[in-house]
C-alpha cells in the first residue's frame, strides 16, 4: 500500500515539475464549465444532472448510487458495497453506454463495461446523463459514437481575490466495518495555474444480515460473506490559463483487492473467489479559440489495466480453479475544430485514434490488438427560437491476432443524427424537441476472441433511436414556489443483431452469436421544484418517472416472442426532497422499482416482485477555526426493505453512516 501511495505522489509531483515551467499567456475564463442542475430546459438533447450541493445531499457514495435519481437508468448491482455495478440506459444495454471523464472517454475494449461503483463522488463536481448524445458539435469523434452517455466531471479549482488554497477532509464510518478517509487539496500556483490532488481509502467487511427464503418453505436470516473490499484512489490535476483558452492534464489511480460476495443459490451462502483490479491513465486537454471563427479542441489519453482473478477450490469446493491474469493498454489522440461559417452557423470536424491490446495468460489466447479510426462531421443552427443539428460518424475498425487464428474481418461503418428544437411562445420557456440517431456496438474483444466463446464472423449490433420531448420552466419571485421545470420525453429505440452467449454441445464452452432483436418504447417524465418560505428556509425537490415496454422480437416461433426483456421494469421511479434551515440540512429520497422478470421467460416462476428504498440525512454546519466542520447522520434503506437488484444477490437493509468533513 505504501508502494502505491509513493507512486502517485511522485508522478503527481513530476507533472507538476514539467508543467509549471510551461510559459502562460493573458487570462481566459475556462472553456469548459459546469452548468447548474436547473438548465435542462436549453438543451436540445434530452439531459438529466446532479450537480454541486445537489450531488452531494444524495445519500449515494458512488456514481452508480447517484445515477439511481435519474429516468430511463436501470442499475445492476450485484450485492452490497463491493458488488459490480453496471448501468443500461432506456434498455439498450450496458455496452451501448459512453461514460466519459472530465471529457474524455473511460474505455474497457476487453468486455465493454465499466464498473461505476469505483468512481466517488468526493471529489465529483457534476454528473449528466444525455441520451443519444451531448447537445454540442464542438467536441471528439467519440462523443457522437454512444446510444447514451453519462459524462463525470471532477471538481476544477475555483480561488477568489487573494485565497491561495482549499482543503476537505473527510471521514465516513459506519455499518458494515466502513472506514472512508478522504482528502481533496487544491493549490493556486499562480494566477494562471492551479493544482489538485484528491486521495481516497475506501474499506469495508462487506457483512450485513439478510433473509432468504426459498419456494418450499424454508426462511432464514443469513449473513453476506466475501463482500469485503479494500480500495485507494489518488488524483492529481495540474490547470492552467492560457490566452482565449485552456489546458488540464490529470493523473488517476485505483487499486482494489476484493471479494465476490456471489450468488445464494440451493442454500450456499459462502463464496471465496477473489479479485485485484488496478487502473492507471493520465490524460490531457487543450482548447483553444483562436479567432472568433475557428477554434481547436485536442484530447489525449494513455491507460493501463490489470485484472487479476482467482477462484481456489481448496477453500471452495465448488470452484473450479481459475487464476488468470488480464493486462489491458490503450493510446488515444483526438482533434476536434470548430468553424463559425455565420452567426448562428457552426460546424466542426473531429478525428479521433484509438488503440487498444489485451494480454492474459489463458490457454490459446489470441493476444488481440485493435485500431479504431473516427471522423466526424457536424453542424449546429440556432435561428432564434429554432435550433437545430446534425451529424455524420465514421468507424473504421481493424484487428490484429498474433497466433495463427483468423482475426475478425474490418469494420467500416457511417452512422448519422439529427437533432431539433422549437421554442413555440417567445414569452414562455416552451421548449419542442426531437431527435433521430442511429448507432453500432462493435463486439468487444472477449465476445470476439475468448478462449473456447469468442466468435470472430460477429456482426455488429445496430440501434435506432426516435426521440419526442418537451422542456417548461417558469420562475416566480412573489410566492412561495419560486420555480417549477417539467422535461418529458416519449421514444422508440431498436437493437438489431443483439449479441448473446449461447451453450454448445460442451457446457462448459459457451459461444457468441447475433440473434437479438428488441424494440423498446418508453416515457421518461422529470419534475423539479424550488421553494423560499421566509428568509431562512429553503425546500427543493425533484421527481423521476419511467415506463419502458421494451420487448424480445427475436425468434417469432418462440414460446415468449415479444415478452419483456429480462430486468426490465415496466414502471419505475425516484423523489428527493432537500430541506435548508440556517445551518441545518436534512434529505428524504426515495427509489421504486416496479415488477419485472429474471429471465426472458416472462413466467410465474421468474416474476420478480416490486421494490423500494427510503433514505434518510440530517446535517449540520457549524464554523470552527478556519474553516467550516459539517456532520452529517445517514439512515440508507429507512423501512429495511429486503429486495434483490439481480436475482439471488441480496442488498443490505437498513444501514448507517456517520461523516465528518471540514472543509478550509
Amino acid at each position: 500500500m505504501r508502494a502505491v501511495w509513493l507512486m502517485c505522489i511522485l508522478v503527481w509531483g513530476h507533472c507538476i515539475s514539467i508543467y509549471a515551467q510551461s510559459k502562460l499567456d493573458s487570462l481566459q475564463h475556462l472553456g469548459e464549465v459546469v452548468v447548474t442542475a436547473r438548465t435542462f430546459q436549453k438543451e436540445v438533447i434530452p439531459v438529466q444532472q446532479l450537480s454541486g450541493n445537489e450531488l452531494q445531499r444524495l445519500s449515494s457514495h458512488n456514481v452508480a448510487d447517484a445515477l439511481r435519481y435519474f429516468s430511463g437508468i436501470q442499475i445492476k448491482d450485484y450485492g452490497g458495497v463491493g458488488g459490480l455495478k453496471t448501468v443500461n440506459i432506456r434498455s439498450m444495454g450496458t455496452n451501448h453506454v459512453g461514460v466519459f471523464y472530465d471529457g474524455i472517454e473511460l474505455g474497457n475494449a476487453q468486455n465493454g463495461t465499466v464498473d461505476l461503483g469505483r468512481f466517488s463522488l468526493d471529489n465529483m463536481e457534476s454528473v449528466t446523463l444525455y441520451n443519444g448524445q451531448k447537445s454540442a458539435i464542438f467536441q471528439p469523434a467519440k462523443d457522437f459514437g454512444s446510444a447514451g452517455s453519462i459524462y463525470l466531471q471532477s471538481r476544477t479549482p475555483k480561488f477568489e481575490n487573494e485565497e491561495r488554497y482549499h482543503v476537505k477532509t473527510t471521514f465516513k464510518t459506519g455499518s458494515f466495518g466502513v472506514v472512508n478517509p478522504s482528502i481533496l487539496w487544491e493549490q493556486k500556483i499562480h494566477d494562471k495555474l492551479y493544482s489538485s490532488l484528491s486521495a481516497e481509502y475506501m474499506y469495508t467487511t462487506g457483512k450485513y444480515k439478510f433473509r432468504y427464503q426459498t419456494k418450499d418453505g424454508y426462511d432464514t436470516t443469513a449473513v453476506r460473506q466475501n463482500g469485503d473490499v479494500q480500495a485507494l484512489r489518488v488524483e492529481g490535476g495540474l490547470f492552467g490559463k492560457i490566452d482565449q483558452g485552456y489546458w488540464r492534464a490529470k493523473a488517476y489511480l485505483y487499486n482494489s483487492e476484493r471479494g465476490y460476495p456471489g450468488a445464494i443459490v440451493r442454500n450456499k451462502f459462502s463464496h471465496e473467489d477473489r479479485q485485484w483490479d488496478t487502473n492507471f491513465f493520465t490524460q490531457g486537454t487543450f482548447k483553444k479559440d483562436f479567432s472568433s471563427r475557428y477554434s481547436l479542441l485536442c484530447n489525449i489519453k494513455y491507460a493501463y489495466d490489470y485484472l487479476h482473478y482467482l477462484a481456489d477450490p481448496n477453500k471452495d469446493e465448488s470452484l473450479m480453479y481459475t487464476n488468470n491474469h488480464y493486462y489491458q493498454q490503450e493510446v488515444y489522440a483526438s482533434a476536434a475544430n470548430r468553424f463559425t461559417i455565420l452567426p448562428g452557423w457552426d460546424v466542426s470536424v473531429s478525428a479521433d485514434y484509438q488503440f487498444n491490446l489485451l494480454n492474459a495468460d489463458l490457454q490459446d489466447f489470441v493476444y488481440p490488438r485493435r485500431h479504431t479510426g473516427l471522423i466526424a462531421a457536424a453542424t449546429a443552427i440556432s435561428l432564434d427560437r429554432f435550433k437545430a443539428q446534425a451529424s455524420l460518424l465514421g468507424t473504421f475498425v481493424h484487428d490484429k491476432v498474433r497466433t495463427e487464428n483468423e482475426s475478425a474481418p474490418n469494420k467500416q461503418e457511417w452512422t448519422p443524427a439529427v437533432v431539433a428544437s422549437y421554442q413555440p411562445f417567445k414569452s414562455i420557456d416552451l421548449n419542442i424537441r426531437g431527435f433521430y440517431k442511429r448507432i453500432f456496438r462493435m463486439p468487444t474483444l472477449n465476445d470476439l476472441y475468448y478462449t473456447f466463446v469468442g466468435n470472430v464472423d460477429l456482426d455488429p449490433e445496430y440501434t435506432n433511436q426516435y426521440n419526442l420531448g418537451f422542456t417548461y420552466s417558469k420562475s416566480f419571485s412573489h410566492s412561495w414556489l419560486r420555480y417549477i421545470e417539467i422535461q418529458t420525453d416519449v421514444y422508440y429505440n431498436e437493437v438489431e443483431n443483439k449479441i448473446i452467449a449461447t451453450p454448445t454441445s460442451n457446457f462448459f464452452r459457451w459461444t457468441m452469436i447475433n440473434l437479438g432483436k428488441v424494440e423498446i418504447r418508453g416515457i421518461d417524465a422529470a419534475l423539479q421544484t424550488g421553494w423560499q418560505i421566509g428568509r431562512e428556509f429553503r425546500l427543493n425537490g425533484r421527481i423521476n418517472y419511467t415506463y419502458q415496454k421494451a420487448q424480445d422480437f427475436t425468434d417469432p416461433y418462440d414460446e415468449f416472442y415479444g415478452g419483456q426483456i429480462p430486468y426490465i421494469p415496466w414502471h419505475s421511479g425516484s423523489a428527493a426532497v432537500n430541506a435548508n434551515w440556517r445551518s441545518w440540512e436534512a434529505n428524504y429520497s426515495f427509489i421504486y422499482t416496479g415488477e419485472r422478470y429474471s429471465s426472458q421467460a416472462n413466467i410465474l416462476a421468474n416474476y420478480q416482485l416490486p421494490w423500494y428504498t427510503s433514505d434518510l440525512s440530517v446535517a449540520k454546519t457549524q464554523r470552527i477555526g478556519p474553516g467550516d466542520l459539517k456532520l452529517t447522520l445517514e439512515i440508507n434503506n429507512l423501512f429495511n426493505q429486503q429486495y434483490e437488484v439481480v436475482i439471488c444477490y441480496p442488498m443490505p437493509g437498513i444501514n448507517f453512516k456517520l461523516i465528518a468533513q471540514y472543509t478550509f
